[in-house]
């Protein structure tokens, strides 16, 4: 088994490349680019797997995301967060090292741009189709206007497209609610598409939540996919229809470090600094911060029956089980966490230790 002492991110890598195949064969059989969200596992490794299979273009959340990435050779980067204004400098240096796409809603910020940039820069108006956290709502035509207005004349700023999270799928109840909502903003992203192909023809549509891109089979609406929770999954995506239990790929290793039999309760090293505290909720409204699986020798079991993590502080966690399991564990023991949120877990952690005891960083 392997040597755990601390929490550690156990990485199943042959579950995360089948995650990773069956996502690029979805958008290689509906003929759309398939720009992977490189957030969730934010580590240059990781990223040659996707290499592997042909796939030269990514999506980030940041500027310090796209620099880490362009170091290890990265040329064709998408930064899928707003433009913050006091990093106009950085945008600029990132634009003549890679072929840099970045996002906006905002007209007033264009001439700011174009006034910093030195050379050409892809730009995607972000749209709002339903989530309300940022981007121009699909009926804002004014607005957008304006911007196309302003693509017209720039020699800097290149319009690519239009471009959603449609983030709203991660409060969906159902699989036909997401898909509904994937249906509903596929709908507003080509009315916009058609209303301004005539003048911007190379112009695209860009999505990219997991939940709808992991239930859709046919993608030929839109031209491109951005998901990125995919490539390990979690809780929240099994909560949502959108995976299996089986194909969750990381789990937190978490050593036992209490017991308390009368209470049916173990203590473990594993809190919010290492899980966050996203958390789901059982049908009895009890607080859940993750399955717990039991660990042996290059596996994870499926969650055992009846165990949840069920409080966090920073450093510990709480685990509440039936008394057949508690009696079975002892301090010492390493028991793993499913994470209900992979994407911050992993942030969490930096770096990855993979069931066949390879050691991968950020």
């Amino acid at each position: 088994m392997i040597n755990i002492t601390k929490p550690t991110l156990l990485l199943n890598k042959e579950q995360c490349m089948a995650n990773i195949t069956q996502m690029y064969e979805k958008a290689r059989k509906s003929n759309v680019r398939f720009r992977p969200h490189f957030k969730t596992h934010n580590s240059a490794y990781i990223g040659n797997w996707f290499r592997k299979l042909g796939i030269h273009s990514i999506t980030v959340s940041s500027t310090a995301m796209a620099r880490y990435f362009a170091a290890y050779g990265w040329r064709d980067i998408t930064i899928a967060f707003p433009v913050n204004p006091l990093e106009l400098g950085v945008i600029s240096e990132l634009s003549n090292e890679v072929t840099l796409n970045i996002q906006g809603d905002n007209a007033d910020l264009l001439p700011l741009l174009e006034n910093v940039i030195s050379h050409q820069t892809g730009f995607f108006v972000e749209i709002d189709t339903g989530h309300h956290r940022t981007g121009l709502s699909w009926k804002d035509h004014s607005e957008i206007d304006r911007m196309m207005d302003w693509f017209g004349k720039s020699t800097r700023l290149k319009f690519r497209g239009f471009l959603t999270h449609s983030g709203h799928t991660y409060h969906a109840d159902s699989r036909e609610e997401i898909m509904g909502i994937y249906n509903d903003t596929v709908s507003k992203m080509n009315y916009l598409k058609e209303k301004y192909l005539e003048h911007f023809p190379e112009l695209i549509i860009s999505i990219g939540d997991t939940p709808s891109c992991s239930l859709v089979d046919d993608f030929s609406d839109v031209d491109e996919i951005r998901p990125g929770n995919f490539v390990f999954f979690d809780l929240m995506q099994y909560s949502l229809g959108a995976c299996t239990l089986d194909q969750v790929a990381v789990a937190l290793a978490c050593p036992v470090i209490g017991k308390y039999a009368h209470r049916n309760e173990i203590v473990i090293h594993g809190g919010a600094i290492h899980l966050s505290k996203d958390f789901l909720y059982k049908s009895s409204g009890e607080r859940i911060y993750g399955y717990v699986v039991k660990i042996s020798d290059k596996e994870w079991s499926m969650p055992v029956p009846g165990a949840y993590l069920t409080s966090l502080s920073q450093e510990h966690g709480i685990i509440r089980a039936n008394r057949e399991f508690i009696d079975k564990i002892r301090p010492g023991d390493v028991v793993g966490v499913l994470p209900v949120h992979s994407c911050l877990t992993a942030n969490l952690m930096k770096g990855y230790l993979t069931l066949e005891g390879e050691a991968i960083g950020y």
